[in-house]
């Protein structure tokens, strides 16, 4: 069984997210490729100790990138929005960032 904090890799902090994070308290997530939402809604309730209204997960291809001759591919990955009830409490994490 996996642990709540190999759910979770680490959060997404880019100005689209911080526009999610005020709007609608919205936050965003990197998780692990193989978890699903409930997992995703469990381990930020037990992380964080707050409400979770909503979980959404969006599957990120990794782009090809080429140095020369030689080609790749960046590795897949997986991010989780995840949307705070209204009497919820904010994240403490991101509010020295907004």
């Amino acid at each position: 069984m996996k642990s709540v904090y190999d759910v979770i890799k680490k959060p997404v902090i880019t100005e689209k997210s911080m526009m999610k994070m005020q709007q609608d308290k919205t936050y965003v997530f990197e998780v692990s490729v193989d978890t699903n939402k409930t997992e995703v809604k469990q381990a930020v309730e037990e992380i964080f100790g707050v409400n979770v209204a909503k979980v959404t997960i969006t599957n990120v291809k990794g782009k090809e990138k080429r140095m020369g001759a030689t080609s790749g591919f960046r590795p897949d990955r997986k991010k989780a929005y995840v949307t705070l009830t209204e009497a919820s409490k904010t994240i403490e994490f991101f509010d020295g960032m907004m």
